[in-house]
C-alpha cells in the first residue's frame, strides 16, 4: 500500500505527471492530493488487477532498502582533530558504521551556538578534508543555528558554530548543515535499481505512520553500502528504526506503474 499526498505529486511536476494517474488496490489518496489532481484535470484510475506488470515493473514493485537513522554528529578535518585533542592526535575507533571504512570515535566534543550548546556530540571518522557538523532542524532550534538542508560536503554559504573539548576550541565559520535524505549504493546496487550517481527516489516508509520521501537522493561510490539515511527528526515522524526498510516506489519524480 502507498501513501499519495501532494507533495510526491508536486515533485513530478519536472517529469509530468500521468493521465490517467494510476493507483492500485489499497493505495490511499490524501484529501489534498486529490484536490490537486482534480484541479488539473487528471483522473484517478485503478489499475486492473488482472493485468500482468512487465518483469521490470514487478521487480520495481518489491524493492526495499534499508534504513538508519542518523543522529547529530561531527566531521572533522586533521587539522582541527589536533586543535581539540592535541597535536598528532588520531581519532579512535570505537564501532563500524553502516558504510564500509567509517566508524563512530571514542571521542566526543560539544557543539556552541548563539542560544545554547549540546554536550557529548560523536565524531565520526576517519578524518575529512574540511570539518562539518550534521544537525537537525530541532538542534538547531536549540543552539541557535539555522541550517539549511544540504547534501555532505556542501557547506559553502552555511553557518559555523564553535567546537569545543577539554584540550582545544574550533571556531567554524561555516559547515552546519541539516543533511538531505539520500541513499548510499554501490555500483552493482546501482545498476539493479536502474539509478545513476544525482538520481532521485521515491520511497515509502511501511511503519504505522507512513510518509512518502519524494526526493531522495542516489549516491553512488564503489565503496558504498546499500543504506537510507534520514535524521532523527525524519525518523521520529514516521517512527521509524534503524534497520527498517522502505519501499522504493518511483524515480526520478515517477511512480511506477503496475
Amino acid at each position: 500500500m502507498a501513501v499519495i499526498t501532494e507533495a510526491s505529486l508536486r515533485a513530478m511536476h519536472k517529469s509530468g505527471i500521468p493521465n490517467p494517474f494510476l493507483v492500485e488496490k489499497g493505495d490511499k489518496i490524501t484529501p489534498a492530493a486529490a484536490d490537486f489532481l482534480k484541479g488539473r484535470g487528471i483522473q484517478v484510475k485503478q489499475v486492473d488487477q488482472h493485468q500482468q506488470p512487465s518483469t521490470n515493473q514487478a521487480a520495481e514493485a518489491v524493492r526495499e532498502i534499508p534504513l538508519g537513522v542518523s543522529n547529530r554528529h561531527v566531521h572533522l578535518s586533521q587539522e582541527d582533530v589536533e586543535k581539540l585533542f592535541g597535536a598528532g592526535h588520531q581519532l579512535t575507533p570505537m564501532r563500524d558504521l553502516s558504510q564500509p571504512g567509517q566508524f563512530a570515535c571514542q571521542e566526543t566534543v560539544t557543539i556552541v551556538g548563539p542560544k545554547g550548546s549540546i554536550h557529548g556530540v560523536r565524531i565520526l571518522g576517519p578524518a575529512r578534508g574540511a570539518t562539518q557538523v550534521e544537525i537537525s532542524r530541532t538542534d538547531g532550534f536549540a543552539v541557535g543555528v539555522h541550517a539549511p538542508v544540504r547534501m555532505s560536503g556542501d557547506i559553502e554559504g552555511t553557518p559555523g558554530m564553535v567546537l569545543v573539548t577539554a584540550k582545544g576550541t574550533v571556531v567554524m565559520d561555516k559547515g552546519v548543515i541539516v543533511a538531505k535524505s539520500h541513499v548510499h549504493m554501490s555500483p552493482a546496487d546501482a545498476e539493479q535499481y536502474q539509478v545513476k550517481d544525482g538520481d532521485t527516489l521515491i520511497l515509502a516508509t511501511q511503519s504505522d505512520r507512513p510518509i512518502i520521501y519524494p526526493d531522495v537522493v542516489v549516491r553512488v561510490h564503489p565503496q558504498f553500502a546499500l543504506d537510507f539515511h534520514v535524521d532523527t527528526d525524519e525518523g521520529n515522524a514516521a517512527n521509524l528504526k534503524t534497520g527498517d526498510r522502505v519501499k522504493v516506489i518511483g524515480k526520478n519524480g515517477q511512480f511506477y506503474s503496475g
